[in-house]
């Protein structure tokens, strides 16, 4: 019997050295490898669908190889595959490294379009989101004057359309809550704002709201 407890005990004192040096062997391969190693593993995670993956892998690409000629274009993978997946707050975070690391590169007028593209798409409810349509119209002005030139003004162009109809679709929503409010004064500034906009607010389509969103517009 006491045999049997003593080979127990070396048994498993042996599955444990194996398994800490598959645990260790693991992590010393993924450490200290090139940036191409990175930046393929990425591309490879990207396009089995494994985003989360691929965002700790970029984290390695960043932190092992700061300098890389792969980390712009890596960014840019990385804000298209999550604006793919609807996942526009991390787009926006990825851009938002792109512009303060690489804002001199030639292609950051395509940046600064997905920026706004990335804010637009964003837009998931309706009436909310008041500050971030400000921002958008600000971003929306800036390119049209720094990037008169680039391809995608006619872009930025049809989204700036769009987002001048939701303002003054807010506008006008807001000026009815205010006036179904008794607060005639700030109706009356919001209704103002919403029929001195260039968009005609007959030609708004409404928003077909689900139920149980509507009770909270």
């Amino acid at each position: 019997m006491l045999n049997k407890i003593k080979l127990r005990n070396l048994l498993l004192a042996t599955c444990a050295v194996f398994v800490l040096s598959a645990c260790s062997s693991k992590s010393e391969a993924e450490y200290n490898k090139p940036a191409l190693y990175w930046y393929n593993k990425m591309m490879k995670q990207i396009s089995m669908g494994e985003l989360d993956e691929a965002d700790d892998t970029y984290t390695s690409l960043e932190s092992e190889h700061r300098n890389s000629p792969y980390i712009p274009t890596a960014l840019l993978i990385l804000v298209n595959g999550h604006m793919d997946e609807e996942e526009y707050a991390l787009a926006n975070f990825y851009l938002d490294e792109y512009i303060k690391r690489f804002g001199l590169n030639k292609d950051i007028d395509y940046v600064r379009y997905l920026k706004i593209k990335a804010n637009f798409m964003g837009f998931k409810y309706q009436f909310r989101n008041q500050q971030l349509l400000d921002d958008t119209i600000v971003q929306i002005e800036n390119f049209k004057r720094q990037y008169q030139n680039s391809p995608y003004m006619p872009l930025v162009d049809t989204i700036n359309t769009r987002i001048y109809m939701a303002k003054a679709s807010l506008d006008n929503e807001i000026s009815e809550l205010y006036e179904r409010r008794g607060k005639e004064e700030a109706a009356r500034i919001y209704k103002e704002r919403a029929q001195n906009s260039w968009v005609d607010l007959d030609e708004i389509e409404k928003v077909d709201v689900p139920l149980h969103r509507s009770l909270f517009e």
